[in-house]
C-alpha cells in the first residue's frame, strides 16, 4: 500500500532522513515515534510530496510516486494532516470541508460536470461532519471552534477527500484529555470500520500503544525499530535512545 526504499534527505551534508525503508500494508495502523528532531514530520513531508528526497523512493499502491507533486499523490489516495491547525478560520465549518472535497474532486469547464462535482462535494462534506461529530456546528466560523474541535474538523476535511492512506501528524497535540479520548475513538473507527491505512506521528505513548498494530521508531533521521508495540517497548536500543524521554 505505502512503502519507502532507502529514503533519504541530505541538506548541506546533514542527514535529515537516512535510509528509511518502510512497508505498510493495506488497512494497517502504524505509529511513528521518536524524540524531537528525529525526522518524523520530515518523513511525512517526503511521503506526501512536500519535500523531494535526495535518495530512495516512495511507492503508493505499488507505483513509484517519488517525483510526483502533492496534488497527484492526493488524487492517488494519500491524505494528511499537519502539526499546526490548517483550517480557514473565517470560513464556516461546512465551507472548510466542502472546499477540501472540491479540491480532491477537481474542477470542470463543462457546466453539468461542475454541477455534479458541487453536489458530490456537498454530500461528502455532510457525511464527513456527521462522522466526526460536528454536524451541529456546520455554520460556525471555524476560528470559533475549540482546539479539539479544530482537530476534528481537520479530520473531516481529510475524510472528505476519500483517501486510502492517511498521515496524521500529532493529531492529539495540545488537546484536552476528553478530546484525546474522542479523537482516539475517531481514529480507531476510521481505521477499523472504513479500512483506512493510517500512519500516525504521536508523542502520547499510551495513544500509540493503544492504537498501533506496529510502531516505527525514528532517531537522528534513521529507522531504529519497526515492530509490534510489545517488541518495540522491550527493545534495548530503543530504550537507550529514549533515555531521558518520557515513554
Amino acid at each position: 500500500m505505502l512503502a519507502t526504499r532507502k529514503l533519504g534527505l541530505d541538506i548541506g551534508g546533514a542527514k535529515i532522513v537516512a535510509d528509511v525503508s518502510l512497508d505498510v500494508a493495506a488497512g494497517e495502523l502504524v505509529g511513528i515515534i521518536g524524540p524531537n528532531g528525529a525526522g518524523k514530520t520530515t518523513l511525512f513531508n517526503l511521503l506526501s510530496g512536500l519535500v523531494r528526497p535526495t535518495a530512495g523512493t516512495v511507492e503508493l499502491h505499488g507505483r513509484d510516486v517519488t517525483g510526483e507533486p502533492p496534488f497527484r499523490r492526493a488524487r492517488a489516495g494519500l491524505g494528511r494532516t499537519f502539526q499546526v491547525s490548517s483550517v480557514f478560520p473565517l470560513l464556516t465549518v461546512h465551507e472548510n470541508v466542502r472546499l477540501a472535497a472540491e479540491a480532491e474532486l477537481g474542477g470542470s469547464l463543462r457546466i453539468w460536470r461542475r454541477a455534479a462535482s458541487v453536489r458530490e462535494a456537498l454530500e461528502r462534506a455532510h457525511e464527513a461532519l456527521e462522522r466526526v461529530g460536528l454536524a451541529a456546528r456546520t455554520l460556525w466560523p471555524a476560528g470559533l471552534l475549540s482546539h479539539g474541535d479544530k482537530r476534528k474538523l481537520e479530520l473531516a476535511m481529510l475524510l472528505a477527500g476519500r483517501p486510502d492512506v492517511i498521515l496524521l501528524d500529532e493529531p492529539m497535540a495540545g488537546v484536552s484529555a476528553e478530546d484525546v479520548d474522542e479523537l482516539v475513538e475517531l481514529v480507531r473507527s476510521v481505521h477499523r470500520e472504513e479500512g483506512k491505512t493510517v500512519l500516525m506521528v504521536e508523542h502520547r505513548m499510551e495513544v500509540v500503544i493503544g492504537l498501533a498494530e506496529r510502531i516505527a521508531v525514528m532517531h537522528h533521521g534513521a529507522l531504529l525499530a519497526f515492530d509490534e508495540p510489545a517488541a518495540v517497548m522491550a527493545n534495548e536500543t530503543v530504550q537507550t535512545a529514549y533515555l531521558g524521554e518520557p515513554l
